[in-house]
């Protein structure tokens, strides 16, 4: 399957054309006050549970070849029945020094460099089955949308989309083309977060209430550092920008403990900002010593801290919050309540608790971990921590991708999530903007949220042949 850029443009501008008939999202006071978000569609092709054919080599073509795309090639090798076909980046110093490393392992792929549409070409490639996506984050759904039309699968860093219409084109997209579309939140994949989805799935909780994830991450000193993003980019995203700017790694893990998507859906979200305290004042020292900062000096940028409530369709509710500028430790909080117990990853250690008496002793708490253990950490938990990313848990998420496309088995996760994960940085920063009114998160599913069935087969009933290498 081909497309020419005539084609390219007709499917992305599919969403931006539907907006005109399609529902608007709904918000408390007058017609002027209504958030000028699409909120569904009749869906075309159920994505969820979908199996493409199994491949028996997957030929993946890896978009971006910094920080984390180099991390991606370091995995992959490491994957059996992969075969690296081709390598794109805008910098050739990048693309070449990961061509150098793969050959090493016996992968010659062809690259792809010194042009911003370069990319384009290793999508429209007959030898490549996966689009690996490492892009920065406004790249993410053109990529990702480039290539599903190209005939091949696309698995995107987060976020997946910036926009709910870019949400929508990946959406509409994957449906047409029967093409799987996947965000790579690697935190679904790490130890406590499937420990504690084992535990949801055999009834540990009770029935479940409240959840919360956070991305508070101080990344002050590589967001203000002239070498850490090519162009400044992540510089530039907190820059006129103000919401929850990337929700995912705490709000993925507890979706996927709430069954969102598969029995209850997202419903609406409010949210606020705290000022910012730090963001601008940092840029203006820099620029009184520096003309390279003076661009960055007297711009409006994000808030320190954002919190966003969720609240679902059968009445749970979700706190999520952002802050990459205080000088806080590191947390995503993975915090899970239910009607019989709790679990909360950070501050670490993790810890766990029955009753109001207090959390569980630490040798209670390590039976629980260990009799929760699910099948796919116990067959290659210890060997994903020796190949590393982010403690393992990258090559579980590389891993497991590659073995659900060699078997022919539905990804534990799709573009329904992706589009509904990443819909909270639009619709939050209506809400900051809007002082924090409710918005309403669209039904990327077309409705089937009430009959489609979990997935992420953390037990491993289908699956697990591939090896670690």
């Amino acid at each position: 399957m081909k497309t020419n850029r005539r084609d390219f443009i007709k499917i992305t501008g599919l969403a931006g054309a539907a907006i005109t008939t399609a529902g608007f999202a709904g918000c408390s006071g007058n017609e002027q006050d209504k958030a000028p978000f699409r909120q569904y569609r009749k869906q075309n092709f159920n994505m969820s549970g979908y199996a493409a054919p199994g491949l028996d080599t997957v030929r993946i073509g890896i978009i971006g070849i910094g920080s984390r795309g180099y991390g991606a090639l370091r995995r992959h090798v490491r994957i059996e029945g992969v075969n690296i076909t081709a390598l794109s980046d805008l910098d050739p110093s990048r693309v070449n020094r990961g061509r150098e490393f793969v050959r090493n392992y016996g992968h010659d792929p062809a690259v792809y460099s010194g042009g911003e549409d370069e990319w384009k070409k290793l999508c429209e490639r007959d030898d490549v089955d996966l689009v690996y996506i490492c892009t920065p984050w406004h790249l993410h759904t053109p990529q990702s949308v480039y290539a599903m039309v190209n005939d091949k699968h696309a698995a995107t860093e987060i976020p997946a989309a910036q926009t709910i219409e870019e949400c929508w084109q990946l959406v509409e997209t994957s449906e047409d083309t029967r093409k799987h579309c996947i965000m790579l939140e690697n935190v679904c994949y790490d130890f406590f977060e499937m420990v504690t989805l084992n535990m949801a799935r055999q009834g540990f909780f009770g029935e479940l209430i409240h959840g919360e994830g956070a991305y508070i991450h101080d990344l002050m000193d590589l967001n203000f550092s002239k070498t850490a993003y090519s162009d400044m980019w992540r510089l530039e995203e907190n820059s006129g920008r103000n919401g929850s700017l990337y929700p995912m790694h705490g709000l993925g893990p507890i979706c996927q403990l709430m069954d969102v998507n598969y029995g209850d859906k997202m419903d609406f979200l409010v949210s606020l900002s705290s000022k910012d305290f730090m963001m601008g004042k940092r840029a203006e020292e820099l620029a009184a010593g520096d003309d390279f900062w003076e661009p960055y000096a007297g711009r409006d940028y994000r808030g320190n801290m954002n919190t966003t409530i969720i609240r679902t369709s059968i009445g749970r509710s979700i706190m999520v919050q952002h802050d990459v500028s205080s000088p806080r430790p590191y947390s995503r909080i993975h915090l899970i309540s239910g009607t019989k117990g709790i679990a909360r990853k950070y501050p670490l250690p993790a810890r766990i608790a029955t009753s109001h008496r207090g959390w569980l002793s630490s040798d209670e708490f390590k039976d629980i971990e260990k009799r929760y253990t699910p099948e796919i950490t116990r067959r290659i938990g210890e060997m994903a921590r020796q190949v590393g990313g982010h403690g393992g848990m990258d090559t579980l998420m590389d891993w497991r991708i590659i073995d659900c496309l060699r078997n022919g088995l539905p990804l534990d996760m799709n573009v329904y999530d992706a589009a509904s994960w990443s819909s909270v940085i639009p619709l939050s920063e209506w809400s900051v903007a809007n002082r924090s009114r409710s918005v309403d998160i669209p039904d990327f599913t077309g409705g089937s949220w009430q009959s489609n069935r979990p997935l992420m087969d953390i037990m491993l009933e289908k699956g697990g042949t591939t090896r670690l290498i």
